[in-house]
């Protein structure tokens, strides 16, 4: 009892007061009876043992008699067995080993307890402060590792970090790249007349100003009408109509007083593959300098649009899934080298409306090679002509070809030895199943060239190969 006086005492000197005896009592006495030297009896220890003790049956060899005779020997026991510590009138109380019951000659002197080791108050407050300490520096250091910028409140704000600067530049032959090259070469066009007023696209071919752009866009305005260019830095500049076709739906303006300008340059529309990446630039609905990335998804597609006067233009085509929209007419097609491959015209439209109907990946750009040619003679002649092969075709027959109605006397067609029922199925390695694409074949091909047709008679259905040299200029 020393130790505990001991730090009851130094307990008593941090806290007083009978309500702090008390509790501190309590505490440190030794909840163990046969070790409290102050409430340790005998009958203590019986009381407080005796409904376990009589739980349990009799372990091991009772041990010898000591301080009590006993009356008989354990039912069952062998004779010369010790007697068990029963008191009197305690009959059936079993027998319980010799670490319960002093045995004969064993030293009955308990040996001297170890004093327990304590702690004051003081130290025990001491170490806790420490524990404290040395948790609240971990929590320290993960809060500076983890939320320099916090203000300790463990919170980081997107919008208190400065913004991510661009590490990268645009890499050769990227849509960024090409937009970059292509923009300034490419204007916007606004086309007034009295009845109407349109919006398109072109592409700037001179530095004086030569503006391709499909026809449709500039309708109209040869007769009083007004036309004005914006750049791609937004200047705007008046421009003069040059000259148009109809069928072909190609035209070229040219912008006044024009020096020194930016001009797109012609890539070769027939080395083009299915696949090839492409993007489309103008001005949709009036968004200037747009640009859109798509695929070539086919080629030589005959292509019919309708104009407003009724007049209609029949191109052979370059499909794209590049976005295209009103007001993307006239602009370029390009590769990812820059170069004009083609110039936007037509789209294919789920909308019956001529003026809600807008990109469903159904594009067709005019194949620059065509374009070119036909633009030359704009420019130079202020009309275009077409190979011919001097033939009329049958609209609307119920032939899988083009179904040949007349033959012009001394054209080509007639030298040929090509007849009035003919059924042209192939020219050179192109398949023919109607009128139109014959047309727009033939149209794509150049002056006084020679080509092979493969012809079926409609009478009596026997097929040859014709060779046929197209007109010149």
């Amino acid at each position: 009892m020393e130790a505990f006086t001991n730090l009851t005492a130094s307990i008593q000197n941090h806290e007083s007061g009978p309500a702090a005896r008390k509790v501190i009592l309590e505490t440190m006495t030794n909840p163990y009876p046969h070790n409290n030297e102050a409430n340790s009896t005998p009958d203590n220890e019986t009381s407080s043992f005796e409904p376990v003790r009589s739980a349990y049956p009799s372990w091991g060899t009772p041990p010898p008699q000591t301080t009590q005779p006993s009356s008989s020997p354990a039912p069952g026991a062998p004779e010369g067995s010790g007697t068990d510590k029963r008191q009197a009138g305690d009959p059936g109380t079993p027998a319980w080993t010799s670490w319960d019951t002093d045995a004969t000659g064993m030293d009955t002197t308990q040996p001297e307890r170890k004093q327990k080791k304590t702690v004051g108050l003081g130290t025990a407050l001491a170490l806790m402060v420490v524990g404290s300490v040395a948790t609240g520096s971990i929590v320290g250091v993960a809060s500076t590792q983890f939320g320099d910028d916090t203000g300790g409140s463990g919170v980081i704000n997107a919008l208190d970090q400065p913004s991510a600067q661009r590490s990268v530049s645009a890499e050769p032959g990227s849509a960024e790249q090409v937009a970059d090259q292509v923009l300034p070469s490419v204007v916007s066009i606004q086309a007034l007349t009295r009845n109407s007023a349109s919006e398109g696209s072109g592409s700037i071919i001179s530095s004086d100003g030569f503006v391709m752009t499909n026809n449709h866009v500039v309708a109209g305005v040869e007769q009083n009408g007004v036309l004005q260019v914006t750049m791609s830095d937004g200047s705007s500049y008046e421009a003069d109509f040059i000259a148009g076709d109809v069928s072909t739906d190609i035209a070229v303006i040219k912008i006044r007083n024009a020096t020194d300008l930016p001009m797109i340059n012609f890539g070769d529309s027939d080395s083009l593959a299915v696949g090839q990446e492409v993007l489309a630039v103008g001005s949709p609905l009036g968004l200037s300098s747009t640009v859109t990335s798509g695929i070539v998804s086919a080629l030589n597609r005959p292509v019919r649009a309708s104009g407003d006067g009724g007049e209609s233009s029949l191109i052979d085509a370059i499909q794209t899934d590049a976005a295209i929209n009103p007001g993307n007419s006239g602009g370029p097609l390009v590769d990812m080298e820059g170069n004009l491959i083609g110039m936007n015209s037509v789209i294919a439209s789920i909308s019956s409306g001529t003026d809600t109907g807008g990109s469903i990946g159904l594009g067709f750009a005019i194949p620059a090679n065509f374009a070119k040619r036909v633009a030359t003679q704009l420019i130079e002649t202020g009309v275009a002509t077409q190979p011919m092969i001097g033939v009329t075709l049958a609209n609307g027959a119920n032939v899988s070809g083009a179904l040949i109605a007349s033959v012009q006397d001394g054209g080509p067609g007639a030298a040929a030895g090509l007849k009035p029922g003919d059924v042209v199925t192939m020219l050179n390695d192109r398949v023919i199943d109607s009128a139109d694409a014959l047309i727009a074949a033939v149209r794509s091909q150049d002056f006084g060239e020679t080509v092979t047709l493969t012809v079926t008679a409609q009478d009596t259905s026997q097929t040859r190969q014709v060779e046929v040299t197209l007109t010149s200029e």
